[in-house]
């Protein structure tokens, strides 16, 4: 029989573990190298003991030559071979329909709240994703923690355009804001849940002074608002965005949102937010309390050096109750940045999100990022910024088109755009590709920004 959702969950003890705001800054943000290495030890091995109780884990690291006992701290957690997606979709394959690894049926002898969502499907077929009282809330309040950084008082008014349904993302947000913050929530959802021409008429009806989401869609509210009369900074008093920027999406976001700073935070649905920009918006702050990060060649699972890209993989130290994660390669490509002893805050920091190993597109020998791709069409002030690339076999020979939006909606001048944006391509990836300029809204059909979290960018039409 469950104890309930609010008793497993334990606020009191949560906040005092998790901080948020003057606590966070005054506690484990001022931790010396030891003092957090031994509360970093001390929650690892509660992890770990957790780990071997499920089925997963066990068949998992036992593959691996691992048995009981040869996990004795964090020195050891490279002898764990790391998991990604495709070994959670092959557990659910095996065990329908939840899989394996979540560790619901066996181990703890205590029946548990147990949430339950989805990722998006974004690489693929959606996959469960289970969360426990505990570790939901504590990835809440790490959330608000990272809003808070960045500025978010009592008096915001916050507009959030993350999705609902059986993805994660809105009802996290949600949790997050009003659960470790006095700000108010507009929980708008996508363009599909809520029209973007009346999302733009909500934050300037209930005076929105932050808006939270996916940056693609947070740059076409901008549009849709000038096209609406409501100009953004005079109409819309927008003062901090906070989202997933690309590596040149900050200068875009400000530009799209004059008066508002743009901050940066990334994680993935498992583990809820990693890491996030702070004031100074140099890196994001890996929380080290709540996270081991590493950084591994993507080919090897090996790590790399600080300041190589590579695979993020992550052990989430609060997740020790319903589906543990421990060494989870999220194939997504970030690089370490050393602690930044300026700031007051003694944690490593990410570079940001830098593209998918698994979503690399390899042409004539070059590795190709549609966020790359998408940083160089960034520059062309005739381009609105929706773009797709799309992969196709011309003969024997792989050939990639990106098809990128204008700001207008005639055709006067569009070969020679065309031909200036292939070049700068060719120049800065060192590969030519094709490129087809289309009317503003003419690529919404295929990266479905207006029902997604996160448009798509590339599509295999091999």
């Amino acid at each position: 029989m469950s104890t309930g959702y609010f008793v497993e969950a334990n606020a009191a003890r949560l906040v005092k573990e998790y901080p948020l705001g003057k606590a966070f800054l005054e506690g484990p943000a001022r931790l010396s190298s030891d003092a957090l290495r031994a509360l970093q030890e001390r929650r690892f091995a509660s992890l770990i003991r957790r780990g071997w109780e499920v089925p997963f884990y066990r068949r998992h690291w036992s593959s691996a030559g691992i048995e009981p006992g040869d996990i004795k701290g964090i020195d050891d957690l490279s002898k764990l071979p790391c998991f990604s997606k495709t070994e959670l979709m092959a557990s659910v394959e095996e065990f329908p329909p939840f899989g394996d690894f979540h560790g619901m049926d066996n181990g703890s002898k205590e029946w548990r709240s147990i949430i339950l969502h989805t990722t998006s499907g974004t690489t693929g077929a959606p996959q469960p994703l289970f969360f426990g009282a505990w570790d939901r809330e504590v990835q809440n309040a790490l959330l608000a923690r990272a809003y808070q950084l960045q500025g978010l008082t009592n008096e915001d008014v916050v507009h959030s355009t993350y999705g609902f349904g059986m993805v994660n993302g809105g009802h996290y947000i949600r949790e997050a804001i009003l659960h470790f913050t006095d700000a108010k929530l507009l929980p708008a959802g996508t363009g599909v849940e809520t029209r973007s021409e009346q999302q733009v008429k909500l934050m300037h009806h209930f005076g929105a002074t932050v808006i939270v989401g996916f940056a693609d869609y947070i740059l076409k509210l901008a549009d849709v608002a000038r096209n609406l009369d409501l100009v953004p900074g005079r109409d819309l008093k927008i003062r901090m965005v906070s989202g997933h920027l690309s590596s040149d999406g900050r200068e875009a976001m400000v530009k799209a949102w004059p008066g508002a700073k743009a901050f940066d935070w990334y994680g993935v649905g498992d583990t809820g937010v990693i890491a996030a920009e702070g004031p100074e918006q140099d890196g994001l702050y890996i929380w080290e309390d709540a996270h081991l990060v590493e950084i591994l060649d993507a080919d090897r699972l090996l790590p790399v050096q600080d300041g190589e890209r590579g695979n993020i993989c992550v052990t989430t130290l609060f997740k020790n109750t319903i589906y543990p994660v421990i060494r989870f390669n999220t194939n997504d490509v970030s690089a370490m940045l050393p602690v930044s002893r300026e700031t007051g805050i003694n944690f490593r920091r990410l570079a940001g999100f830098q593209g998918r190993s698994d979503n690399m597109i390899k042409l004539r020998g070059i590795n190709i990022y549609p966020t790359g791709v998408g940083a160089i069409l960034g520059q062309f002030e005739a381009l609105n910024g929706e773009f797709v690339c799309r992969l196709f076999k011309q003969g024997d020979q792989d050939e990639l088109i990106v098809v990128a939006e204008t700001k207008i909606g005639n055709d006067e001048g569009l070969d020679a755009l065309e031909k200036v944006i292939s070049e700068a391509l060719r120049q800065q990836l060192g590969v030519s590709l094709l490129v087809e300029v289309v009317a503003p809204g003419q690529t919404a059909k295929l990266t479905q920004i207006e029902s997604r979290q996160k448009p798509i960018r590339f599509i295999d039409e091999r």
